[in-house]
């Protein structure tokens, strides 16, 4: 049964968007408020309103919220393509393709990293969230390359401390448009939701503080190969800072990219892999290093860059 909440305009939200109101007043996203107020969810003194319609101090504001989710499961999937590349009593180390999750989320239905190693047979840590249990840091979908799961309790709460503590070497190969000045350099900008897009991020002043370092490895006429380490872990952060200096990831077109220079080098996603991880193993503080070749279609972009 779908749940209604009623309540009057403070005076705060007086002038502001419906959609934008309502988020804020029921911690929804803006986009679902906007979903609840086109699908006639949302009421303003008993009167359907639309997402844009201007809220007025004092009016009386009813809106069904929408039906609860269903409880997130993990699907024992094989993923093919999904390697293990090295595993043992505490950790499990994965290179991830693209198009797969870390863990199942709203809205997912694709194949999983925990759904591949379950169909794989491979036990990982019960720690964490039911659908993300074993996992200490995540890859976007759309991002390939090396990937750390807990499979000890112990180690969960080891790598989780070192990934807060920023003590887990992150290494990852980008292929941005341009060239870079300086060609070296760290990029210190705090990220934050996008002002119009949920699901985008951006550069903004009330964000959260997000730390990049790149160094140029190869410049061809049109593009550059870049070497970045990450002190922060931000959604997006590699993506979201190139842009903002105007040096988006060839392919991403998300976030600004060439779609013509994409289309040239045969590019599907943003030229993003996670190269490398670094970190003190678990079990006895050993560093360890486990590192993934470039997938086929990025080194395919490259050989192209390379033949001009």
């Amino acid at each position: 049964m779908r749940e209604s909440r009623s309540m009057p305009v403070p005076d705060g939200l007086d002038g502001m968007r419906l959609d934008a109101g309502v988020a804020r007043i029921l911690g929804l996203s803006r986009t679902v408020a906007a979903t609840l107020a086109e699908g006639g969810d949302v009421t303003v003194d008993g009167v359907v309103v639309g997402k844009s319609h201007k809220l007025s101090a004092g009016t009386w504001l009813d809106v069904t919220l929408p039906a609860p989710a269903e409880p997130l499961r993990v699907e024992p999937t094989p993923v093919e393509g999904l390697d293990i590349i090295y595993h043992d009593s505490d950790i499990i180390v994965v290179d991830k393709p693209i198009g797969v999750a870390a863990h199942p989320s709203q809205g997912w239905t694709g194949p999983t990293v925990v759904g591949a190693l379950a169909a794989a047979g491979y036990r990982i840590s019960t720690s964490g969230a039911p659908e993300r249990q074993g996992i200490v840091s995540r890859l976007d979908v759309g991002t390939s390359g090396v990937m750390v799961i807990a499979v000890s309790e112990n180690a969960y709460t080891m790598l989780k401390r070192a990934f807060r503590d920023r003590e887990v070497d992150k290494g990852y190969r980008a292929l941005v448009q341009g060239h870079l000045d300086p060609p070296s350099g760290t990029i210190d900008a705090p990220i934050g939701r996008h002002r119009s897009s949920d699901w985008k991020f951006a550069v903004t002043a009330g964000g959260k503080p997000s730390v990049t370092h790149y160094d140029t490895l190869e410049m061809f006429a049109s593009a550059s190969l870049i070497d970045v380490h990450l002190e922060t872990g931000r959604t997006h952060q590699i993506r979201v800072h190139f842009s903002a200096l105007h040096h988006p990831c060839c392919g991403d077109l998300t976030y600004g990219a060439d779609p013509v220079l994409a289309q040239r080098l045969g590019l599907e996603r943003q030229w993003l892999h996670a190269r490398s991880l670094a970190f003190a193993h678990p079990a006895d503080g050993r560093r360890v290093e486990f590192t993934s070749p470039y997938p086929a279609d990025l080194q395919a972009a490259l050989d192209l860059l390379r033949e001009d």
